[in-house]
């Protein structure tokens, strides 16, 4: 078990795009043992690698009693939407109400690098938007309206958490392809 510090709102990995997965290889399974450990202590329904600071398109889930893990996703949303509160946890203690797709079939491989396909609804189908969202540098109070995101921001803020310390950018363990991330 290697339970992970997550880095929080104001950290620069948290919004830069993260890079395709090409090894699929020892580190890969650390680094998805490492969400999953990292993920279930927090307690989270996910976390994305940019998470704890490895810049790599890897997302792990626990949704429903459910683990999971997906490398490189992509993603086919539905045109049916759901709004519902969600939260992260690189903005601790902040939930909002954020529209999603209700259902998505995401693909892409598991630690392995054999192919996977995954068919999400409602809760899942959110957990597998937001993870995504973080391998491409995006928040889910990005998709807030304006008011909600005007509202978010004081809360932030104004939280204990939020400026108390500069992100501390540490060495990851996992390979990133020379990115340096």
């Amino acid at each position: 078990m290697a339970i992970q510090p997550i880095r929080l709102f104001g950290d620069p990995v948290l919004r830069k795009p993260a890079v395709e997965v090409v090894d699929f290889d020892k580190e890969l399974r650390q680094l998805v043992a490492d969400l999953t450990d990292t993920m279930l202590e927090a307690p989270g329904a996910g976390l994305a690698a940019p998470q704890i600071g490895v810049g790599l398109r890897v997302f792990t889930w626990y949704v429903d009693g459910e683990v999971g893990h997906l490398v490189n996703p992509t993603l086919e949303l539905s045109e049916e939407v759901q709004d519902g509160l969600e939260g992260c946890l690189s903005l601790p203690e902040l939930t909002y109400e954020c529209r999603r797709a209700m259902s998505v079939v995401a693909q892409g491989f598991d630690m392995h690098g054999e192919p996977l396909t995954i068919h999400g609804s409602e809760l899942l189908a959110r957990a597998i938007q937001h993870e995504t969202d973080h391998l491409d540098g995006v928040l889910f109070i990005d998709r807030l309206d304006q008011a909600a995101r005007k509202a978010a921001m004081k809360e932030i803020r104004e939280s204990e958490w939020f400026g108390l310390e500069k992100p501390q950018v540490k060495i990851s363990p996992h390979p990133t392809n020379g990115f340096g991330f």
